[in-house]
């Protein structure tokens, strides 16, 4: 990436005197432009999103207007003037900006009072917060369970609320976006009941149409600043594909070393340069593993460069947490191997490298993590170490689509009617709802209301409708999307909690016999007690990972759209999802070998959700020449590639997503290929899916074609989460198969 050409500007005439003072106390003497554009549209009165590249002053192009609106307002006759609340998606970054603001609020006395409201905030400090606070820096979640239902307690900060800062926003993406979006909304409903109603600044990465993004976030019109008029010194970024090794894997397929053993090995060869790098992994065992080989290679070297590398996950206790973020921020930690609990703003300055293991999802990740480096100024390194994996494949073999594309765009759905239900209830608990507040939660808000009387979770009274129930209305979702209460992981012999793991991952991450890691140790599972969500671990270590293996069945409740592609048919609807782990695969933790499978018995879980489906007729198959024997194969195949390859188009991850194929399926009477979104009501990754069902499938077959295989591996057609031991599998059928529909899909467009 080249170095980008800085632009300046003058700040508004509305920022205070006393604030650009502390700016240029900072070191700053004047704004980028973008910044001053901000400000400008913030003092309007204009709600706005900068989506900007890292490192280019987001945080400061809001603050200048908060900081000046916090300090008129410290001179109201009131004594508590105008508040300010700012929303990050992690506990970190929340941190982190108050950090921030405290260094460059400084010199402004106690006109303003930074202080994190979160879950870890302690009892004691909690009533100053809420009293004496006027930015108060919290997590969407705090807002969703601890602020709104309490709001009589907040109304002297609410009645008094300017702006609310959302950070990081193109990160509320999917589900968890989507719950967000409702309680933005419940925000804005109590914020007019005490007669504020706040201007909305949101800053993002870059991103495709972020105005588009931050109305659908918060429901209001958004101004969007995407000029990015800062400098940055040049990134160097590498595409690195791990070598195949003489393994060989399910089905004697040929295996490539791991991307956790090649982003170790550079992670290690780094830290022993005194290259200050993060090692960016997409799972918390992940994380683990890297700085575990890492710690144990730089002891070969030098007996004290292994405590300064650590790994950073989501799970963590917070003391656990503040203690390595201090470290990483002061340079006591040369290396950092961290989930994206991490990747979204913290300000580490001063860091060299970045290492990616495994394509983050999106491309607005991928940019997001690797802006990391180099944040000071300097050149820097990024490096994107390619998993087994079809589209981690594709994109080191085209690098333009990478780097020759936009960033996608932001996908959400706050209509879900599994996200919005409780979201109603929530509102009604917080004050009765009424017809007039319909327009606020969108189109299908009033269609929902006689269920939610049906179900007894509302009550009508005259014009309005109640919450009348002991419990909290809040608690009936998890806006993570995550579902049930999070499992405890509690070391057996001592009775020490360890962390936690989402309900939705625990049948797959800490079922019996699971290995998991947490700082350097490693324990395996003894006992997984869904009744009492408590995961038993014992300190052990074995010589290899587990990976959970699942199967799935899929019926069809509804079709809302059917498009011909010739004989063939594309379509988007409904569908319940039946899914059920089965058992365990042991690998080796170097190499990825296989070492052996467990079975397991866990119950069923039922899914309904939303789904994208081809089917395809019987000429079809004989124009394809795809024999009966070979058309599970194909149809297996080209499932397991599409899934992997569908990240590429919408903003999810394979994870996030799932798959069925049937040579004949009771609903359809034909072969048929489902791609669903893996939680309840959807996501919007399967519409996103249907949308652009093209050039996906063409990419897919493409990615299929182009790998170097005889008869399939994980860089093409093989899943690493297939309940059915990646059997049975057809390279070639799947990819005549996928001609044949695409030839079917030019003559239907």
């Amino acid at each position: 990436m080249p170095p980008r050409i800085g632009s300046h500007a003058d700040w508004p005439e509305q920022i205070r005197p006393e604030v650009i003072a502390a700016i240029r106390s900072a070191g700053i003497d004047r704004p980028w432009a973008h910044q001053a554009r901000t400000s400008e549209h913030a003092l309007r009165g204009e709600s706005v999103v900068v989506a900007t590249g890292t490192a280019s002053g987001k945080s400061l192009a809001y603050l200048a207007p908060v900081l000046s609106t916090l300090l008129d307002g410290s001179e109201a006759p009131n004594g508590r003037g105008a508040t300010a609340l700012y929303l990050a998606p992690t506990k970190a970054l929340a941190a982190d900006q108050r950090r921030a603001v405290r260094e460059l609020a400084a010199p402004l006395g106690t006109a303003v009072r930074p202080a994190v409201y979160d879950g870890d905030t302690p009892v004691e400090e909690r009533e100053w917060v809420r009293q004496y606070g006027n930015y108060v820096l919290t997590n969407p979640d705090m807002l969703h369970r601890g602020i709104l239902p309490s709001h009589p307690r907040w109304s002297s900060f609410l009645r008094a609320l300017r702006y609310v800062v959302i950070d990081e926003c193109h990160s509320y993406r999917g589900v968890f976006g989507s719950h967000v979006a409702q309680v933005v909304r419940r925000l804005r409903r109590i914020c007019a009941r005490y007669g504020s109603e706040p201007v909305f600044l949101l800053a993002s990465a870059t991103a495709a149409e972020p105005g588009q993004a931050a109305t659908r976030l918060t429901g209001l019109p958004v101004v969007e600043i995407t000029e990015d008029t800062s400098p940055r010194g040049e990134v160097v970024f590498a595409l690195w594909e791990p070598p195949l090794t003489e393994l060989h894997g399910e089905q004697g397929a040929p295996v490539r070393r791991t991307a956790t053993a090649e982003s170790a090995d550079l992670l290690t060869d780094l830290a022993v340069q005194g290259v200050r790098t993060v090692a960016f992994v997409r799972s918390r065992r992940g994380a683990e593993l890297i700085a575990l080989i890492a710690q144990e290679r730089l002891a070969e070297v030098d007996r004290s460069l292994p405590g300064r590398v650590a790994a950073y996950r989501g799970g963590y206790l917070p003391e656990e947490r503040r203690a390595l973020e201090r470290a990483l921020h002061s340079g006591e930690l040369l290396g950092l191997a961290a989930t994206t609990a991490l990747e979204l703003g913290v300000d580490v300055s001063g860091l060299d490298a970045v290492v990616i293991a495994g394509y983050p999802g999106t491309r607005a990740s991928l940019w997001q993590q690797a802006g990391r480096a180099g944040r000071s100024g300097q050149g820097a390194l990024a490096v994107l170490v390619a998993r087994d994996d079809p589209l981690d494949t594709y994109l080191v073999h085209h690098p333009e689509a990478l780097f020759d594309q936009p960033v996608e765009s932001t996908v959400l759905d706050p209509d879900n009617p599994y996200v919005l239900a409780p979201h109603l209830c929530a509102a009604a608990a917080e004050l009765p709802l009424t017809a007039s507040d319909f327009p606020l939660f969108g189109p299908a808000a009033g269609g929902l209301m006689p269920q939610l009387e049906a179900a007894s979770l509302l009550r009508r009274r005259a014009k309005a409708w109640h919450w009348t129930r002991r419990e909290r209305a809040a608690d009936l979702t998890d806006i993570r999307g995550q579902g049930g209460s999070p499992v405890q992981i509690v070391e057996a012999g001592t009775g020490r909690l360890l962390g936690t793991v989402d309900a939705a991952a625990a049948h797959t991450t800490v079922h019996d016999g699971a290995v998991h890691l947490h700082q350097g140790r490693t324990y395996v599972v003894q006992q997984l007690d869904l009744a009492d969500d408590v995961a038993l671990v014992e300190e052990a270590s074995p010589p290899y990972s587990t990976t959970a293996r699942d199967t799935t069945a899929i019926s069809i409740l509804e079709t809302d759209t059917e498009i011909p592609w010739g004989d063939a048919r594309l379509c988007f609807g409904s569908v319940e999802v039946t899914n059920q782990v089965v058992s365990f695969l042991r690998r080796k933790l170097i190499t990825g070998e296989v070492l052996g499978e467990t079975k397991l018995d866990l119950p069923p879980r039922t899914l309904r959700t939303r789904a994208v489906w081809w089917t395809v007729t019987e000429d079809q198959l004989d124009a394809a020449r795809v024999n009966p024997e070979q058309l599970g194969g194909a149809l297996h195949a080209a499932e397991h590639a599409s899934i992997g390859m569908l990240p590429l188009f919408a903003t999810c991850d394979r994870w996030d997503i799932g798959g069925v194929s049937v040579p004949l399926h009771p609903d359809t009477l034909l072969p048929t290929v489902f791609v669903y979104d893996g939680h309840p009501g959807g996501a919007g990754f399967a519409e996103r899916a249907f949308h652009t069902a093209a050039d996906w499938l063409t990419a897919t077959r493409h990615a299929i074609a182009s790998c170097e295989c005889e008869a399939g591996c994980p860089s093409c057609i093989q899943s690493p989460k297939c309940g059915n031991g990646n059997d049975p599998l057809h390279k070639r059928g799947a990819i005549r198969l996928l001609s044949e529909l695409l030839r079917g899909a030019r003559q239907g467009a």
